[in-house]
């Protein structure tokens, strides 16, 4: 089992920065891949950028130039750094992490709790 803790969300102006945080903890394998997602109601939760385990990133087309996605490696935490946020960004943001092991087939997955991102003025 992976335990994930996000943090970071909250009421910004369009234009301000956030950074979200997804701290795992539990039975973390060597081959990981951890994504970014957002929902707003009535939607399906759309990928935002992801991480790789050797460092590639990838992003929506909406979000790339502002969105930066990293990860420390040391804390088993990945971030997503959020700048010129627009209000079409608001969303409820989730952490997905897929783990496994060197030369498994076998991926488990975990989905954060989700944390609230507004942006308005």
């Amino acid at each position: 089992q992976v335990q994930l803790v996000e943090s970071g969300g909250g009421l910004v102006q369009p234009g301000g920065s956030l950074r979200l945080s997804c701290a795992a903890s539990g039975s973390i394998f060597s081959i990981n891949t951890v994504g970014w997602y957002r929902q707003t109601p009535g939607k399906e939760r759309d990928l935002v950028a992801h991480i790789i385990t050797d460092g590639t990133t990838n992003y929506t087309d909406s979000v790339k130039g502002r969105f930066t996605i990293s990860r420390d490696n040391t804390k088993n935490t990945v971030y997503l750094q959020m700048n010129s946020l627009k209000p079409e960004d608001t969303a409820v943001y989730y952490c997905n992490w897929k783990t496994r092991r060197v030369g498994s087939v076998t991926s488990y997955m975990y989905w954060g709790q989700g944390t609230q991102v507004t942006v308005s003025s």
